[in-house]
Parts: C-alpha cells; sequence; structure tokens
C-alpha cells in the first residue's frame, strides 16, 4: 500500500496547481491526477510507483541516470511517460519539478500561464 506520507506530498504538490483534481482513472482506487479530465500523474494500486508525462528527452535521460529511481512504465511509456519507484528514496524537491512539468505539458496554455 502507498505511504499516507507520500500520498499527501502528492496531493500538496498535485492539488496546488490550477484546475487540478484528484480522481482515480478506470476501475482503479489510486490516487491520479487530472487537470480537466486529463491525467498528469498517476500511482499505482500496489503504491509503490507513479508515472507522470515526461517532455522530449526526459524519460530517457531520466532511467539512464538513475535506473534504481525511474522506469519506463507499461502501457504509457510509449508516449513519454516515466515512472518512479516510490519504495525508494527520492529527491522531492526534484519530484515536485517533473510534476509541474507533467502539468505544463497536460493542462491548457491559459491556466499553465497561471502557475508562473
Amino acid at each position: 500500500m502507498i505511504d499516507d506520507d507520500i500520498v499527501t506530498r502528492l496531493r500538496k504538490i498535485c492539488l496546488a496547481l490550477p484546475e487540478a483534481a484528484e480522481k482515480p482513472f478506470g476501475g482503479h482506487t489510486a490516487p491520479s491526477f487530472r487537470v480537466r479530465e486529463k491525467l498528469f500523474l498517476m500511482t499505482s494500486e500496489d503504491g509503490l510507483t507513479m508515472m507522470f508525462k515526461g517532455g522530449p528527452g526526459v524519460q530517457e535521460a531520466l532511467v539512464s541516470s538513475a535506473p534504481d529511481r525511474f522506469f519506463v512504465p507499461a502501457y504509457v511509456g510509449a508516449k513519454g511517460w516515466v515512472g518512479a519507484r516510490l519504495d525508494v528514496e527520492q529527491d522531492w524537491d526534484e519530484m515536485d519539478e517533473l510534476i509541474r512539468d507533467s502539468y505544463r505539458l497536460i493542462a491548457p496554455k491559459r491556466l499553465v500561464a497561471l502557475m508562473d
């Protein structure tokens, strides 16, 4: 199960973004975050991983530099999404920035403009 501290941390980061909402996808119950019904962050049912959208080259850079922390997720990896392990030590300043970048890639430009 996902650590409550991690869920709290993810909610704090994600729900601070303009019009972000927590809403599971499909038949899942794990926390997932959307902007205008489009996913920008998903957590796995077992709570061990999360996935977020990465810009061009981000997935390759993260996975090659820190394979103990990042991976190419099934299904969405081909679309540039990055998997992050939640059962290992993560740099939460870096995670915050990666989540914000995922939001920027998914959200309408008008909402992205509200971030800065």
